[in-house]
């Protein structure tokens, strides 16, 4: 399973690493020390997480928020395997995004949950890229 420094964590949760660690202190996050004594989160704790702050972020009325070059870098929350085609969502800071691809396609990049990914958006299309 991957697992995300604090720095990561705060990149994909669109919030800086002051605000993670916080988080991380205040028990919303929870992490554990790899051997270096870093502070890591695994990757189906932030998907997760990162769901669940985007419900409350929903709620907030003033929050603003701009996507740059039609790129969500984020953190693969769920995936729905059919026979053929498959469904991928991506929780980007407070978006959340659907795909619909091949199985095959899901396959081939490895895609799981808790990983990171970023979707890139072209007028009504998703493409997922691994990162």
């Amino acid at each position: 399973m991957q697992a995300y420094t604090i720095g990561q964590t705060a990149k994909l949760l669109g919030v800086s690493p002051d605000t993670a660690r916080r988080w991380a202190d205040a028990g919303r996050v929870a992490t554990h020390r790899d051997e270096s004594g870093r502070r890591l989160v695994d990757g189906k704790d932030l998907a997760a997480f990162s769901v669940e702050l985007a419900k409350s972020a929903a709620t907030e009325e003033d929050a603003s928020y701009t996507s740059v070059r039609n790129a969500f870098p984020g953190i693969v929350t769920a995936i729905k395997l059919g026979d053929v085609a498959a469904q991928v969502e991506i929780q980007a800071g407070p978006h959340r995004l659907v795909s619909l691809l091949t199985r095959e396609a899901v396959e081939e990049l490895g895609l799981e949950v808790g990983m990171e990914a970023t979707a890139r958006v072209k007028s009504t299309n998703v493409h997922i890229d691994r990162t």
